[in-house]
């Protein structure tokens, strides 16, 4: 069984995305609820000092009586100094001995008619909010001379922080675990097309290229999928045109090496019987020669395509002439076939940038292919010139190319007609080169076909930017 290392790692990340987000966000609730008992503390001390230190105005209350009725009924504990800083009475559970929250700064600032706040750790370890705020001045003492400070524990807000803290704490382990578990089924189900595929490259790689991946969304990874058939296929095409290619390539070297082997032993065996014969198999060794010198040569041209080797030797030409020779030269096959060659061209053809040798090869090697494949009617050629292109156009009454094979058309070593190759010739590499020099020229070349009526050939070369000024 394969390890799903790709949902390993996709539920680290996403545990750590899941961890980092719980974390910080535990840290935030953490802050803002320690913060806000903190700030409700310290305003409900702030209120009871103020009420304290109004009441311990009044002349009304005892100092001592009401001070340790304060002290009592709010749990908290009152000091009241002087302007010193002196103690000067006490009320309450805090140690009296404990004056270290008094500082000298703070003093002055509550004299000077400002509250202080600020918490307070006692020696033993004990936490306070403390509030301090000077008495009011009275009718018999209109210069304040006394402040009081109210102390109240925090042990109550720290109990109710850590309650706090617990369930938060709680809360995180089991959203982990639940995220835990969420994150390991979605990089199940997430890395599951992944493995899927890694299994079927593996079997495309092992020669399986009848291997598919079933296509079930439209998103990236369907595409994917898409992509991996697609190759799958084309692979599987590529392997079958090969063999037959080399199938056809063995096929059509054995006939010309066995007529020569064959016809050559004869002439020099003198096994002839007069010398029209003689000259008859002199004729075979030359054709099976020349037909082998094609196919080497088709054999290396592609070759070169195929490497970026070949190289074009670009220049002005007019393909009115181009086109008029390529018709000169195939006419002795149009002839012999007892077929028609018509051309016709528009006016004022401009001329064109391009390889003129090349031009010619392809326009014979189109022609030769037309010729091949028509055996009655008439073959027709024409050049006509478009607002920003030049296209010829080769149409014939031939055999016709079926529907479902037009795609392949060019590639390399596809051949029509299999059956009927030795007739019809071709090792499946003249189109494929034709389209190649078409291409390497700026040109296009599409086809048209239906099986039993004709095919019809369009090659469009582009006009350059000074002809089209002209126009």
């Amino acid at each position: 069984m394969i390890h799903n290392r790709i949902g390993t790692k996709l539920g680290i990340w996403m545990m750590t995305l899941f961890f980092i987000v719980i974390f910080f966000l535990s840290i935030a609730i953490d802050r803002i609820f320690s913060n806000f008992h903190q700030t409700e503390m310290t305003s409900n001390v702030n209120e009871m000092t103020s009420h304290f230190v109004m009441m311990a105005a009044s002349p009304v209350n005892t100092s001592d009586h009401s001070l340790d009725a304060f002290a009592d009924f709010s749990e908290v504990s009152i000091f009241i100094i002087n302007q010193k800083g002196a103690v000067t009475a006490h009320s309450g559970e805090h140690d009296p001995t404990d004056h270290s929250f008094i500082r000298k700064k703070d003093v002055q600032s509550i004299f000077s008619g400002d509250t202080v706040n600020f918490t307070h750790k006692d020696p033993n370890g004990n936490r306070y909010i403390v509030s301090g705020m000077v008495v009011p001045a009275s009718e018999g003492n209109p210069d304040p001379d006394q402040a009081m400070y109210v102390l109240a524990s925090t042990d109550h807000m720290d109990e109710s922080i850590s309650r706090m803290r617990t369930l938060l704490l709680m809360s995180g382990i089991g959203a982990m675990l639940l995220a835990l578990g969420i994150t390991w089924i979605s990089a199940q189900i997430l890395s599951r097309p992944l493995l899927q595929m890694q299994r079927a490259t593996r079997k495309i790689a092992v020669g399986d290229l009848e291997t598919r991946l079933p296509v079930q969304s439209k998103d990236e990874i369907g595409l994917l999928a898409e992509a991996i058939n697609d190759l799958a296929k084309d692979l599987q095409r590529y392997r079958d045109t090969r063999q037959e290619f080399f199938a056809n390539i063995s096929h059509e070297l054995r006939t010309p090496i066995t007529y020569l082997e064959g016809y050559a032993k004869v002439v020099k065996e003198k096994l002839y019987t007069s010398e029209e014969e003689k000259d008859k198999y002199l004729d075979i060794i030359q054709e099976e020669a020349s037909r082998l010198q094609r196919l080497v040569n088709d054999l290396f041209e592609l070759a070169k395509m195929e490497e970026g080797k070949i190289s074009l030797s670009l220049e002005w030409i007019d393909l009115t002439d181009i086109v008029r020779s390529s018709i000169r030269k195939m006419e002795w096959k149009v002839n012999e076939k007892g077929l028609v060659m018509r051309g016709s061209y528009d006016e004022e053809i401009p001329l064109i940038v391009g390889d003129g040798l090349r031009m010619e090869q392809i326009i014979l090697n189109m022609l030769d292919n037309a010729i091949r494949y028509t055996d009655q009617g008439d073959i027709r050629v024409h050049l006509h010139k478009g607002s920003k292109h030049v296209t010829i156009t080769i149409e014939d009454t031939g055999i016709g190319i079926a529907e479902e094979e037009l795609p392949y058309l060019f590639d390399r070593f596809y051949r029509v007609e299999k059956s009927r190759s030795r007739q019809h010739g071709g090792t499946g590499l003249g189109l494929s080169i034709v389209k190649k020099l078409v291409e390497l020229q700026g040109g296009t070349i599409k086809v048209r076909s239906q099986a039993g009526v004709g095919t019809r050939f369009d090659i469009t070369f582009p006009l350059p930017e000074r002809q089209e000024k002209q126009e």
